[in-house]
């Protein structure tokens, strides 16, 4: 059976994709360290590329969204070369498009509010609908985005929710929700990690304490910051991927990280447990955008063409474990991997989730609390 969704409730990662490490390597120190455990890397770059070549396909996106079969498969059809260059937040990978790095890219991977934002700022190409195939394939829930009504300027590539992996060998108690971290931050001093996202961990401290993810009230965005200080002196570090190999070892206790990556690293570590907080969680959903500097926007619509298939996209699910948007790519999925809560969450999960809004003016308080918290 086909998965329901909310409709339009209020609603990245992300995307936010948004955000893998398999057949991915941001550092070569953490490609060793996975390297050790088995894992296979893809060839991909941390930093961007000025050297443009019509053969040749640049992407930025989240690490874990491509892998060199993927890459190889598609120059197989192509005749195209594609370089992944690889972030791990959307607002570093904003930074480095303001910084002069959008004409270097033919399609990038921001979560659904930074397209919002990207629209407003004037960075995106809308999408010419006509040179796609399959985007009448998607579940009805993903072809009218409330961060991008009409699909005008994105499509849509994976989905999930944020939440929390843990290890129940090295907790006396599972977590239900957020609060775990606060009330047993004594026992689980230097063990736990949260997102590098400033709006992912600003959410999740207001989800809390009752708040709305996309809160714009300053005084409710000041007492998720103040409850985020107590918990500073309990958190090992703010990543996006680094805290995997550290969970799969047993360094870590417990972790906030998106679905897709809980998915896939709970086959390396089968005592691993993955839920979405009772409170409430963020619904990301990660795209694929043209920049209206892209060097090569032919090779762009080849690119999200071939991602669009349900044989690549369902390939891409059953490799690389993040949920697909497309509708006949689910049908292809085998049993275990349809019935999967991580990857697609019930109805009650989804009810209690909503997605992140670029939040205009708001955006500086929650970037002022979030450098003073990180510094």
């Amino acid at each position: 059976m086909s998965p329901t969704y909310p409709q339009k409730h209020r609603n990245s990662r992300v995307a936010q994709t948004r955000r893998q490490f398999l057949q991915t390597s941001v550092t070569a120190m953490v490609a060793s360290s996975l390297s050790s455990c088995g894992w296979t890397l893809a060839e991909v770059k941390t930093t961007p590329n000025t050297q443009i070549s019509s053969d040749t396909l640049y992407i930025y996106t989240w690490s874990g969204y491509t892998d060199q079969d993927l890459l190889d498969h598609f120059r197989e059809e192509t005749g195209l070369k594609v370089v992944a260059d690889v972030f791990d937040s959307n607002e570093a990978m904003l930074a480095r498009l303001q910084a002069g790095g959008a004409s270097a890219y033919s399609v990038i991977y921001p979560s659904g509010y930074m397209v919002e934002k990207m629209i407003q700022i004037g960075l995106l190409a809308e999408v010419d609908h006509s040179l796609l195939v399959g985007l009448e394939d998607l579940f009805p829930q993903f072809k009218n985005p409330i961060y991008d009504p009409g699909g005008l300027h994105s499509v849509p590539i994976s989905w999930g929710t944020t939440g929390l992996i843990y290890n129940p060998n090295k907790l006396e108690t599972p977590p239900k929700d957020w609060s775990y971290l606060w009330e047993n931050k004594d026992k689980l001093s230097k063990r736990i990690t949260l997102l590098n996202d400033v709006r992912e961990v600003m959410g999740a401290s207001l989800r809390m304490l009752g708040y709305s993810y996309n809160s714009t009230d300053p005084n409710q965005i000041r007492q998720a910051y103040e409850k985020l200080v107590e918990l500073r002196p309990t958190i090992a570090s703010f990543t996006t991927d680094s805290w995997r190999p550290q969970m799969i070892v047993g360094d870590l206790s417990i972790a906030m990280c998106y679905s897709s990556d809980a998915a896939e690293i709970k086959e390396e570590n089968e005592d691993l447990r993955y839920i979405t907080p009772y409170s409430g969680s963020s619904l990301w959903i990660d795209t694929m955008v043209i920049p209206k500097s892209a060097p090569n926007p032919e090779g762009a619509y080849k690119w999200i063409n071939f991602m669009l298939r349900p044989d690549i996209a369902a390939t891409l699910v059953k490799r690389l474990k993040f949920a697909t948007p497309s509708r006949l790519a689910y049908e292809k999925l085998p049993d275990i991997l349809r019935n999967d809560p991580t990857l697609f969450p019930p109805e009650s999960i989804l009810a209690r989730s909503e997605m992140i809004h670029d939040l205009g003016k708001a955006n500086e308080i929650y970037e002022r609390y979030w450098t003073q918290l990180t510094s």
